[in-house]
């Protein structure tokens, strides 16, 4: 005989929820909100079985979810949560539990003191429920659900909340009782079955994700911050060749060869341009402006700049700053870095302080060391509302 059973819920398809997946797998971090449930019920000493009641549709979902971890195999649900409950109920037939604790799938915070609770109040009641005093003033509705008739005493209401734990057989018994009636939750089964019914403490974060609102404030429980950091980084190099000016940052700079390239070759501002696209995962500069296309044939860079800074900007996101080296031997990069810096600062709309450019050469080494051509890196960090990622 098993000590205490698990069965989570997961026949829901989330209608409210509003995505093409049911909510129970949507991703809460690096976990999905059923994975959450299954480990805080692993992590717990006193759980020592857990089977998930899940929709066929779902196989594939599921097995994402439970990934490295060992639990029971699934069982498939029924029609209603409650024929769901009773299908898991009598899955575990084989494995003889002494105890059941039944969890909505969409709870993805059920912490070890409220597991506990719940095993505790089992030693002296065959039926649990986890619940929180109702604090608003209730009010009852006349029949056309516009019109207060009158207002509730809320001393003896609480709201119920899952896991809701009982004594295997007579959960059992009393599903199989009460199977063709409609109930809404399995404490409520339980006292159709005239089982007395004891509450215990539940817990303000044991939330049920309905709604994506649901999902912002998993999140801030979970610390998430309200934006994130991301951080891209850019690299480009351009061959001499014939002219009498080279462009780069946007100014034009005279000198003995120009630089062979599709576009203007302007080389630190497509850096630049590539290192804001991958702050973001957009791609790169080629496949936002593909070489092949003659529409880019000796266009200025800045327009390419320009777009990638819209796209942070469609994301709500801000760039925070960058920082351009360009490697060369000629021309000399000091005279015009001042002017470089404010034509950036323009394109990408942030402060001449937060843009930075240097110069250095490779010692002549290498064809940059060889005056054969000038390679340009760069870094950016942008900021990003965490629910645009």
């Amino acid at each position: 005989m098993t000590g205490c059973a698990v069965l989570i819920l997961s026949g829901g398809s989330g209608v409210r929820f509003s995505t093409r997946i049911p909510k129970q797998y949507f991703r809460l971090g690096n976990k999905t909100i059923i994975r959450h449930a299954i480990d805080a019920f692993l992590e717990h000493p006193g759980i020592d079985a857990i089977r998930v009641v899940r929709r066929p549709q779902d196989k594939h979902l599921y097995e994402e979810s439970v990934a490295g971890i060992s639990i029971l195999d699934p069982t498939d649900g029924g029609k209603t949560r409650q024929d769901s409950v009773r299908l898991g109920l009598e899955s575990l037939k084989d494995i003889k539990p002494k105890w059941v604790l039944i969890h909505d799938a969409a709870r993805p915070f059920p912490n070890e003191s409220l597991i506990t609770r719940a095993l505790n109040g089992l030693t002296k009641s065959h039926a649990v429920v986890p619940g929180l005093p109702l604090l608003d003033t209730i009010k009852e509705l006349e029949d056309d659900r516009k019109t207060i008739k009158k207002t509730v005493n809320r001393k003896k209401l609480w709201r119920a909340q899952t896991h809701q734990a009982f004594h295997y057989k007579t959960i059992l018994n009393a599903h199989r009782k009460t199977s063709q009636e409609e109930m809404t939750d399995d404490a409520a089964v339980a006292e159709k079955a005239g089982i007395p019914v004891t509450i215990v403490d539940g817990h303000n974060e044991n939330i049920k994700i309905t709604t994506q609102k649901d999902i912002q404030q998993a999140k801030k429980m979970l610390n998430f911050p309200d934006s994130l950091t991301r951080v891209g980084n850019g690299f480009d190099a351009h061959r001499f060749g014939p002219g009498n000016h080279v462009v780069l940052c946007g100014i034009k700079i005279n000198h003995e060869q120009g630089l062979e390239g599709h576009s203007d070759a302007d080389v630190p501002m497509h850096a630049l341009t590539d290192a804001i696209l991958g702050a973001i995962s957009a791609g790169d500069i080629g496949s936002h402006f593909p070489p092949s296309d003659k529409k880019w044939q000796d266009a200025p860079s800045h327009q390419f700049l320009r777009h990638a800074t819209k796209l942070v900007q469609d994301l709500k996101g801000k760039i925070l700053n960058v920082d351009i080296t360009i490697i060369c031997e000629s021309p000399k990069i000091s005279p015009h870095r001042e002017a470089m810096r404010k034509k950036i600062s323009e394109i990408i709309e942030i402060p001449v302080s937060s843009v930075s450019v240097k110069a250095t050469t490779t010692e002549q080494l290498g064809f940059t060391g060889r005056r054969e051509g000038i390679v340009a890196q760069a870094i950016t960090s942008i900021s990003i509302p965490a629910s645009k990622i």
